[in-house]
């Protein structure tokens, strides 16, 4: 997603003025530098500003000792979910840390720093790198003279999140990451308590198991379950939790109203996969209605009148799939006769 920029100033211009004031520090003091600022981030990652950009990249001549693989940020556009912004920083702090945490003391050590750079506090480096989209990363080799000439960071190349990304950190530096040390789900205190809790529920669990009293039992229960199960298949649920796929979209024409069926094979809300869903659970449902209830009703009539209800409300629901098919991909459906019935 494009970015905005604020009116031009002079702050560029003062940027460029004040390198020949950070020209006299030496390699070793920038990573000296960095060290000690990487060692202050709970997460490894070093968040620097336009003076920082000028301190130890704009005013440090090639060949460096070390790399900086930067990430773009703009906290502004963190409720913009179809960028994963925020997801893509925590995985790219993961990256940090695990990077940090399997190399401590080895000779990979300040060989790479891992920095972000914030939008509102840092126009002028968006504008010197040439940011105008995020999601956006960047890697500054140690033999990058011109901030402009930096590599970006293909996006198929964060696609796995963080373990994509070491893979990337990697191929451009032949250094080694290591694996990616995530966080546990559960802390030991939760997972104390949990089995605390499990061990004193057991012999109650145990006594309605054998009682048969349990929801297992239930047969109501695995009736609902089933029915969930089918409908969350037929509906691309899973292709929506997948996808990060919304329920509707603003239109674009008129943002007062909501959208939610998206003509075009390539997209799917999640309102018209619910809806599609719910019109195969009613044939599915009938079909069982048909097959398992109104078998026992000893009326004929009855029997008569309710297969007929079923079937035109399946042949319905089923011409509304058809119809929604033929509206988003624009391939038709056709029915064909037997040669016979000619």
């Amino acid at each position: 997603m494009a970015i905005a920029f604020a009116k031009p100033s002079l702050r560029p211009l003062l940027i460029l003025l004040a390198i020949s004031a950070a020209a006299a520090l030496s390699d070793e003091e920038r990573v000296a530098d960095l060290l000690s600022l990487q060692s202050r981030s709970p997460s490894g990652v070093i968040h620097l500003d336009d003076n920082s950009i000028r301190r130890y990249l704009a005013s440090a001549k090639p060949p460096r000792s070390f790399s900086i693989l930067l990430f773009f940020d703009a906290v502004q556009l963190y409720d913009k979910s179809e960028l994963r912004l925020k997801e893509l920083k925590s995985e790219f702090s993961l990256l940090a840390s695990s990077y940090i945490r399997n190399n401590k003391g080895s000779d990979g050590e300040g060989k790479i720093f891992f920095c972000d750079l914030e939008f509102k506090e840092s126009q002028a480096s968006f504008g010197l790198f040439g940011v105008n989209a995020l999601p956006h990363i960047r890697f500054i080799g140690s033999d990058v003279s011109s901030l402009k000439d930096s590599e970006q960071m293909d996006q198929g190349d964060f696609a796995r999140l963080a373990d994509s990304m070491a893979e990337y950190v990697e191929a451009k530096t032949r250094l080694t990451v290591g694996p990616i040390h995530r966080p546990p789900i559960l802390s030991n205190k939760q997972v104390g308590f949990l089995l605390l809790l499990v061990a004193i529920m057991t012999p109650f669990a145990i006594k309605k198991v054998i009682a048969g009293e349990t929801l297992l039992h239930d047969k109501k229960l695995w009736l609902l379950g089933s029915v969930f199960v089918y409908f969350f298949s037929v509906s691309g649920a899973m292709h929506n939790i997948i996808r990060k796929m919304p329920l509707f979209i603003a239109d674009r024409n008129d943002p007062s109203r909501l959208v939610f069926f998206y003509q075009g094979s390539g997209a799917q809300l999640g309102a018209e996969g619910f809806a599609v869903g719910f019109l195969y659970t009613i044939v599915g449902l009938l079909l069982a209605f048909m097959t398992h209830v109104l078998v026992r009703v000893r009326s004929r009539n009855v029997q008569t009148l309710f297969m007929f209800l079923s079937l035109a409300i399946s042949f319905w629901a089923v011409k509304k799939v058809v119809y929604l098919d033929n509206w988003k991909t624009g391939y038709g459906i056709h029915g064909f006769w037997p040669k016979s019935w000619n």
